[in-house]
């Protein structure tokens, strides 16, 4: 049995990334439902970001309100510890990885920045047996996003911007541009578009254009030298994991009934060009889910689809982590390693 406190991240106001403290937390309390787990690993995501400067892109309010000390994260990977006495779907020892309470608890409710986490247990799933943990915490919510929007919704709660539900589309035998194609969901939406048998176009930098390929693509574009919009056209499907008001510039490319996927919807205002070109332009908001982990998990054990690290950090730099973040141009996803 663990201590009573354990090492966290935790941060008293929002700011930077120097509001970020490595310091004693409460170990969190085991509920019915849950499961807590020894973490090995964390993700490190966008909505991690947002929250710890207080989602300062949103309208006032919209923006969180959060009690301080607040622990940040929702990715984990590592090992059970303690169930609580109503689950019988996992066990002490198991190796497990989750995107914890996301959107339930994105304003600070999932606290995977620590040595602890507690999770529902529908939202866990034993880990790919293949891939360590640094790898598999580096996947839930990146690879859940490009599932949901691509392969399976999983829910049917709508986007808060958008009124109607997403369906993802046919991809075999089509052509699809994928705008950040090295990033954390993009290199990611690469790969299931490839899986699923379509023409994959990657926009990323001529730097990442090795990994692009050996990921799937079967052609490059780099941003750095060329607009993308300038050089494609017929395509069936944009996804674009940048987004963002810039998206609007990809209308042009799509064929008529074709699509445009929105990871970050907010700023799009053209909604009225794609009307008039016949592009459906869709969102979607990612959702916890332990079921599609576990689909997700065959894929990774057998090498389908893997998880790009570009950068590790211990727990207890999560700060300079976040200062790699904010610096751009990271290919794949950024890890916090804890155990």
């Amino acid at each position: 049995m663990p201590a009573e406190t354990m090492k966290a991240i935790q941060q008293h106001a929002f700011g930077g990334p120097e509001v970020l403290v490595y310091e004693d937390a409460p170990l969190p309390e085991l509920k019915p439902g849950e499961v807590r787990v020894r973490v090995h690993a964390v993700g490190l995501n966008p909505p991690d970001f947002h929250l710890r400067e207080g989602y300062k892109a949103l309208p006032p309010e919209w923006r969180p309100q959060v009690d301080f000390p607040m622990i940040l994260g929702t990715d984990v990977s590592g090992v059970v510890e303690a169930v609580a006495d109503d689950v019988k779907t996992f066990a002490v020892g198991d190796e497990v990885y989750s995107m914890a309470r996301f959107p339930t608890g994105m304003m600070g409710g999932a606290r995977a920045y620590a040595e602890y986490v507690s999770v529902p247990a529908s939202e866990l799933a034993l880990k790919p047996a293949r891939v360590d943990h640094v790898q598999a915490a580096g996947a839930p919510m990146s690879l859940l996003t490009a599932w949901q929007f691509l392969v399976e919704r999983g829910h049917d709660e709508p986007n808060p911007l958008q009124p109607t539900l997403h369906h993802p589309v046919p991809l075999a035998g089509k052509t699809v541009l994928v705008n950040g194609a090295a990033g954390g969901v993009g290199h990611f939406a690469v790969q299931i578009a490839k899986w699923k048998g379509a023409r994959v176009i990657a926009v990323g930098s001529g730097k990442q254009q090795a990994l692009l390929r050996d990921l799937g693509a079967d052609e490059v574009i780099d941003y750095k030298t060329t607009a993308a919009e300038t050089v494609v056209r017929d395509v069936d499907l944009v996804i674009d994991a940048v987004g963002g008001p810039a998206a609007a510039r990809f209308l042009p490319v799509i064929k008529r009934g074709g699509a445009l996927f929105l990871v970050f919807p907010l700023g799009f205002a053209a909604t009225e060009e794609a009307q008039r070109r016949g592009v459906t332009v869709s969102t979607t908001q990612v959702r916890s889910s332990g079921a599609q982990l576990a689909e997700i998990a065959r894929l990774l054990d057998d090498g389908t689809i893997r998880v790009v690290i570009g950068s590790q950090f211990p727990l207890a730099e999560a700060g300079k982590a976040h200062e790699r973040a904010a610096q751009g141009g990271s290919q794949g996803k950024i890890v916090l390693k804890v155990a």
